[in-house]
This record gives structure tokens, sequence and C-alpha cells, in this order.
């Protein structure tokens, strides 16, 4: 099995290409160890110390590293748990945990809005920040104020709030004139 890596835009984080399928569908997040109860080769990962987060695309891993942690001192490690899993041939991700499809439900005189909103993220946004290892989804609309979660290598970069208010906040705004800002949320 071979293992390729590439940077990101946020020097905390590395993602790895294993080559192969890691989730069928949707993405998985685990911001700490204690997250990922439910994933054999999350909980593999955050074995190696220095790890801090871990998160699951299609076709990739995001793993986020404690700031001091030199990238040569973890990467070998992290090469190593997840060529072990995926020998090993147990799950990603066991039992009734499943992956999720990102966005937040939302129903109420703004569907419509919320509608569009979704549907320029899945088809614009998200595939663009998942070749960068990370993901962005939905989590409301207030009074013209999208809130947007930003998970893997989106979470903590330092061009995040660049990309929300630059790129996502204006193509929004140019398409959904009810929008009127972006905001980060945390969850």
């Amino acid at each position: 099995m071979f293992i390729q890596t590439e940077s990101t835009p946020n020097p905390a984080t590395l993602k790895f290409l294993p080559g192969q399928t890691v989730l069928e569908t949707g993405t998985a997040d685990f911001p700490s160890a204690e997250a990922a109860g439910a994933s054999p080769l999350a909980q593999g990962i955050f074995a190696v110390e220095g790890v801090t987060g871990v998160f699951f695309g299609m076709d990739f891993i995001t793993v986020t590293k404690a700031e001091g942690v030199d990238w040569d001192h973890v990467k070998p490690a992290i090469l190593g748990a997840i060529m072990t899993h995926f020998q090993s041939g147990a799950p990603v991700i066991e039992g009734a945990a499943d992956a999720s499809g990102g966005h937040a439900e939302h129903d109420g005189e703004d569907a419509e809005i919320v509608g569009q909103i979704k549907t320029l993220l899945d088809t614009r946004v998200r595939p663009a920040v998942a070749q960068d290892g990370g993901d962005i989804t939905f989590h409301g609309f207030d009074r013209g104020v999208v809130y947007l979660h930003m998970q893997g290598a989106c979470a903590g970069c330092p061009s995040s709030t660049m990309t929300l208010k630059m790129g996502i906040e204006n193509l929004l705004r140019h398409y959904i004139p009810e929008v009127l800002e972006v905001r980060p949320v945390a969850v």
C-alpha cells in the first residue's frame, strides 16, 4: 500500500491519500481523541503523540498536529497507523455511527433561500475545499447571516477567514441577494 501526502493551506494539517475509499459518503470530523470512539482508524491515528485532530473525506484523511510538533517526527507514525488499519480489514467507522452528509437541517420561511445556499456550497465550495483536505457545511441562516462550520484542514487555518469573507461570502451574495454576511461557527 502506497500512501501519498499533500500539504494543505493550514501548516498544522497534512492530507493523507491512501489510494482507496475512506468513506463511501459524507465526511467525519474527529476534533479530539474522545470524539474518535466509533472509529478504529481515528483511534489509531490519535494514538500517535502530537495528533490533535482527524478528518475523513471520501478518499482522504486529514490530520492536524499540535503546535510545536514537527511533521518529520509524527508523519511516519501516522503513515504506519493508516497502513496498519487498512491492512487489518477493520471498518473505518463501526456500528451505527455513520459519516454525516454535512449540512444542518433548516425549515421555515427561509427554506428556499437555504436550499439555494446548500446547493451553491455543494456544487461550488465543498469540492474545492475538499482539495485542501477540509469541508465547510451549512449550520444556519438568520437575518441575512449564513453560519458555516469549518472542518478538517479548514478548522484553524490561517487563510480560513479570507476564504470565508472574500470567497464564499462574495459567491453567496452574488447569487443570493438575501445573504448579507457569512460567519464561522464552532460546533
